[in-house]
C-alpha cells in the first residue's frame, strides 16, 4: 500500500525551478534512496515531504492512516546542532513530541519508546550525557533513536553517514538497513554514496538534468548517475 504518492511536482524558491514535473510512489516496506547532483533539489524535496516546505505546483499524499507528524526525520547537522546541550536522554525522549497531543508531559509507553530506542542504538550507558560530549557516530545514533520515537511507518533521512569515518558509517548503513528489513519501517534516505545506495535500496529516485524512478536493478541498468554496477560509481 502506498505511503507517499507525488504527484507532477514542481518545486523551488524566488529564485527559480530546481524539480520539475516529478511523480513517484513509496509504498508499504520500500527503501528508497535519493540521488542526484549537488543543488538539484534533494533536501528541498525531502522538506516537501514532510510538509515543511509547499511545491509550486502538483501533490504530496499520505496513505494508510500515515499522517505528516508521525514521520520520523533525521536530518542533515549543521555545527549549532551538534552543540545542543542537552542529554541524550533529553533529545530522544522528545521524539515522543507529537505522541503528546495536548498534554505537557510524557507518559510511560513514552518513556519506554525512548529508552528501548536509546538501548538499540547502543546508548544504554549514554543516557546521562551530554549530546555535544559525543563523538559523530554517536550523536547520529542519538538522533537515528529520537526519529524512531516518532514513527511506526516511515522514516527520512537527509544523507545521516555525512561526516564520519568508514567504520562507523558502515554500522549507521547496517542499523537503517536492520530498521528496514526488521521492523519493516519505509525507509526514504538522502545519499552520495551510490555504492551503498545500490548494496541497500530497494528503488532509486533520481534528480537532476535526467529524472530516473524505479527499482535498484532498473536504475544500474539505465546507466543513468552509475556505471559498472556495484564496484563503481560516481558523486551523486
Amino acid at each position: 500500500m502506498a505511503l507517499l504518492t507525488c504527484k507532477n511536482l514542481k518545486l523551488g524558491y524566488e529564485t527559480g525551478v530546481v524539480i520539475d514535473d516529478l511523480s513517484f510512489t513509496v509504498n508499504n516496506g520500500d527503501y528508497l534512496c535519493i540521488v542526484g547532483e549537488n543543488g538539484s533539489g534533494k533536501t528541498t524535496l525531502m522538506k516537501t515531504l514532510l510538509g515543511l516546505h509547499s511545491p509550486i505546483s502538483g501533490s504530496v499524499a499520505t496513505g494508510d492512516g500515515l499522517r505528516h507528524d508521525q514521520i520520523g526525520y533525521l536530518p542533515q547537522q549543521t555545527v549549532v546542532q551538534r552543540d545542543f546541550p542537552a542529554t541524550v536522554w533529553e533529545i530522544v525522549l522528545s521524539g515522543c513530541q507529537n505522541r503528546c497531543g495536548m498534554r505537557p508531559f510524557y507518559n510511560k509507553e513514552e518513556k519506554r519508546l525512548a529508552m528501548k530506542n536509546i538501548v538499540r542504538m547502543g546508548l544504554g550507558e549514554l543516557t546521562k550525557r551530554c549530546y555535544r560530549e559525543l563523538s559523530g557516530g554517536q550523536q547520529q545514533r542519538v538522533l537515528l533513536a529520537r526519529a524512531l520515537c516518532a514513527t511506526q511507518q516511515l522514516i527520512l533521512l537527509d544523507e545521516p553517514v555525512s561526516g564520519l569515518d568508514p567504520k562507523v558509517t558502515a554500522d549507521m548503513y547496517s542499523l537503517i538497513d536492520d530498521i528496514n528489513k526488521r521492523d519493516g519501517i519505509t525507509v526514504i534516505m538522502i545519499s552520495h554514496d551510490m555504492n551503498a545506495a545500490v548494496e541497500y535500496a530497494s528503488h532509486i529516485l533520481h534528480i537532476g538534468d535526467r529524472i530516473f524512478f524505479g527499482t535498484t536493478a532498473e536504475y544500474i541498468r539505465s546507466g543513468i548517475g552509475f556505471a559498472g554496477g556495484k564496484g563503481g560509481g560516481m558523486d551523486a
